[in-house]
């Protein structure tokens, strides 16, 4: 039996096709179009899904979809109408799509699957999407949940438990009070983008101290024992204008937003360290309020606050939870994944699966994959210079080589990942053993922000030597943030002069894998094995041969402001147009002094097409 899973119209759009319980594919739009968080109708992410899966439109039994729109359209009316007259350049705006689009969604569906799917659509409710999408995929036979993010169609939050092949949710927020609403507002104010620049508040709070905890929590949010709260709404402004806080919320902390791209102050850095505490608060209330329920202490999360990998860390490390698995696409994305799901085991009853080890989500690798054939067409095509190995050990052992040497390389292998995280398959390596890489790495190939930290990837059975995780413990999809274990810590340092604020921070070598370690000595690490990745694990375990380390740099493929590369046209294209040394293209090494000069693309005219937000 074929389902197929969509998200679309509100973030990230995206499909997932599920056959007999099995995850076939899944993937974002964002990677077929080039725009970043693409809520498009996933007309791309669709007719992958279909074709890897060998079938027509008409070959899928059900189609369901991630959202209730009438609800959701329900809940813009009335907020429009309590706030009226204000919001009404919101309402005007946002009113033409809904009649043209999203509250005709049947007619929307059937257009892109060309006419020819002949069943009825499922509409799931969102958290119910993201709920299924937590515990369906997971390793565990019973579980709590929490799904927690922006909104959905009323409900922000929701918690409740999974057992067996149902899922069941007993208690919800509602909007306007919302977590992932509340740091969206934070991410505002600091001068980033809303629904893409939480990771870059999350980045930036170590930088400073959480000296707004207690206001926040005195004006902005009434917190309750079981993570429940309410806002005090004057400090926002979502429910009725185009931005996201009010002109009191500024009175409250010193003056207007930032503007994007100016020099940040100590007021951003204590900003975002103060939101994330209370974010940490509100999430370890809100578990322990769903274990006390329900009586278990696995837990399986999903909904973007979920993507918080350092709140995700704290539940382990304080032993909140005994076991924890978090949805790897955990945004809206997820969703398609999680409505497919839902269908099979919820509303057709068909078992499920789990022996409590092992998940059914596959890595997440989930999206396309490329033959030797199709790589070898494509460089050619554009005439590059490569070397095609058809010794594997021969090709990792130059990667290795290239990494020990202080190279950055461009890693493409295998099917994409599906979710926001690089995991292996489109990844840009580097040493981190050195100190100067996380700056090269930022500012000269992913053309970001300094103070972004990068990821370490580490061989699973060695990770628990470098990090503070249990062992035995995985982190393979790169959601949980832990400590550098004190033995590969150095002594606290001075700041060198000559430099101010982060970057001044940013010169402290604290550990003897410098690049991977955050000024707060923490890391957010994704294990590697040789089940799930296969080259990858086999080319990290060459470098610790070389260099005595287990552990890279794992950033995903692509430049600020552009989806994760998709294609070799896509990796190709990024690989020639940034500082990359080396791009391992499948079986092909690329050398960038090797290439025609630039590849044919200059990199402004490259970067102009992505948000540099």
């Amino acid at each position: 039996m074929n389902i197929l899973g969509i998200s679309a119209f509100y973030h990230d759009s995206a499909a997932c096709l599920v056959r007999d319980g099995h995850i076939v594919a899944a993937a974002q739009e964002e990677r077929f179009s080039r725009k970043k968080h693409d809520d498009r109708f996933p007309q791309n992410a669709v007719d992958y899904c279909l074709h890897e899966g060998g079938i027509g439109p008409a070959d899928l039994d059900h189609v369901a979809f991630y959202d209730k729109p009438l609800l959701k359209f329900e809940r813009l009316l009335e907020t429009y109408l309590a706030y009226a007259p204000r919001g009404f350049r919101s309402f005007r705006l946002a009113m033409p799509l809904w009649l043209r689009t999203k509250i005709h969604l049947p007619r929307v569906l059937d257009r892109g699957l060309g006419g020819r799917y002949r069943g009825r659509y499922v509409f799931t409710e969102h958290h119910e999407a993201h709920a299924a999408s937590a515990f369906f995929p997971s390793p565990f036979r019973e579980a709590a949940i929490l799904t927690m993010d922006g909104v959905g169609e009323w409900a922000t939050a929701a918690c409740g438990l999974g057992r067996g092949n149902r899922i069941e949710l007993r208690q919800e927020l509602r909007f306007p009070h919302s977590l992932g609403l509340l740091y969206s507002a934070f991410t505002y104010f600091a001068g980033f983008k809303v629904n893409s620049g939480e990771y870059k508040l999350m980045g930036l709070a170590p930088y400073g101290e959480p000296r707004y905890r207690d206001v926040i929590l005195k004006h902005l949010v009434d917190l309750r024992d079981d993570g429940s709260f309410r806002m005090d709404m004057s400090y926002f402004g979502y429910c009725h204008g185009l931005v996201m806080t009010s002109r009191r919320f500024e009175r409250l902390f010193g003056g207007p937003p930032r503007r994007p791209e100016s020099p940040l102050t100590g007021r951003e850095m204590d900003l975002a360290a103060s939101i994330q505490a209370v974010t940490e608060e509100i999430v370890l209330r809100a578990v322990r309020h769903v274990v006390r329920q329900t009586g278990l202490r696995k837990l399986v999360l999903a909904g973007g606050v979920a993507l918080n990998c350092v709140a995700n860390g704290r539940l382990l490390a304080d032993g909140v939870v005994d076991d924890l698995w978090i949805q790897p696409a955990a945004g809206d994305a997820g969703g398609a994944l999680g409505a497919a799901m839902f269908v099979w085991h919820q509303l057709l009853g068909r078992p499920r699966e789990a022996d409590g080890a092992h998940d059914r989500q596959q890595g997440s690798l989930l999206g396309p994959r490329f033959t030797g054939d199709q790589v070898r067409e494509f460089l050619d095509s554009v005439g590059a210079k490569y070397r095609e190995c058809d010794d594997e050990a021969a090709l990792v052992d130059a990667a290795a080589g290239l990494i020990a040497a202080g190279k950055v390389v461009g890693w493409f292998q295998g099917r994409m990942e599906f979710g926001p995280r690089a995991l292996g398959s489109r990844s840009i390596l580097g040493d981190a053993r050195s100190p100067e890489m996380q700056s090269v790495m930022n500012l000269k190939t992913k053309f970001r922000e300094s103070f972004r930290p990068f990821a370490p990837s580490a061989l699973r059975e060695r990770a628990c030597e470098w990090f503070m995780l249990a062992a035995g413990r995985e982190s393979p999809y790169m959601l949980l943030v832990a400590g550098v274990r004190p033995e590969r810590r150095l002594p606290p340092q001075e700041p060198p002069g000559g430099a101010a604020g982060v970057d001044r921070l940013l010169k402290v070598v604290r550990s003897t894998i410098p690049a991977v370690t955050h000024v707060d000595y923490s890391a957010r690490v994704q294990t590697v094995d040789q089940e799930r990745h296969g080259r990858y694990w086999r080319l990290i375990r060459r470098f610790e041969e070389k260099s005595g380390c287990p552990v890279v740099i794992n950033t995903s493929f692509n430049v600020r402001g552009e989806p994760i590369v998709c294609s070799p046209e896509h990796a190709w294209r990024c690989f020639t147009a940034t500082n990359m040394d080396a791009l391992v293209l499948e079986d092909f090494l690329l050398l960038k002094e090797e290439q025609p000069a630039s590849g044919g693309h200059e990199v402004d005219a490259y970067l102009a097409q992505f948000d540099l937000d």
